[in-house]
């Protein structure tokens, strides 16, 4: 098929299962819900996933980002910008591991091979607590100020997963199909007054 007109191109498109757009909008009781984990997932499975590195530095006694989202397979490195040393650690079923203690980027980097939450902490600062959100799919993102993101996709189908740390209760799985005609698609959470526990993660 030669794409030498709009309506060729548009074909042309469809034929090639070209990236849409699906704009993701998150609102709680207050309005706009920023740093919110959007995800698409294929149904049957993702293919591989390159080698790819990210990076959760430690800095004023803080996890940098707080919430962070990767795919499966990312190795995740933890310098610790701090002029004190840090002792990283997750007991979440998904990452379990330990790095103890240090400063600057000596330890090694960490890779996050199972879908799910990691919850991460320091032995040495209660306060430190950070989270990981582990996705088999390159399709994700987190909300901005105004509560939206912006995802780039293939049509088919997916499922369309939701998590912030601040939840109450978990967001279900929403079944998703994904087509030129999709329009953007609204979700809205329910967060804890006071968050003492982790959000649920969606199975």
């Amino acid at each position: 098929m030669r794409c030498s007109s709009i309506a060729a191109l548009v074909l042309c498109a469809l034929a090639s299962g070209a990236a849409h757009a699906l704009t993701v909008t998150v609102r709680d009781r207050a309005g706009a819900a920023a740093e919110v984990v959007v995800a698409l997932e294929p149904v049957g499975g993702a293919a591989a996933a390159p080698a790819v590195t990210e990076i959760i530095d430690q800095v004023d006694k803080r996890f940098t980002p707080r919430i962070s989202v990767v795919r499966v397979g990312t190795s995740v490195s933890f310098p610790n910008s701090d002029r004190i040393r840090h002792e990283v650690y997750s007991f979440s079923p998904a990452k379990p591991f330990t790095l103890k203690l240090y400063a600057g980027r000596s330890a090694p980097p960490v890779v996050f091979d199972r879908a799910g939450l990691v919850v991460l902490g320091c032995n040495i600062h209660d306060s430190m607590v950070a989270f990981v959100a582990v996705v088999d799919t390159p399709y994700f993102g987190r909300t901005d100020a105004e509560g939206r993101v912006t995802i780039n996709a293939p049509p088919g189908r997916y499922r369309l997963r939701v998590w912030h740390p601040d939840l109450d209760k978990a967001v279900p799985l929403q079944p998703l199909t994904l087509a030129p005609d999709t329009k953007p698609v609204a979700v809205e959470i329910s967060r804890a007054p006071l968050p003492s526990t982790v959000g649920p993660w969606s199975e």
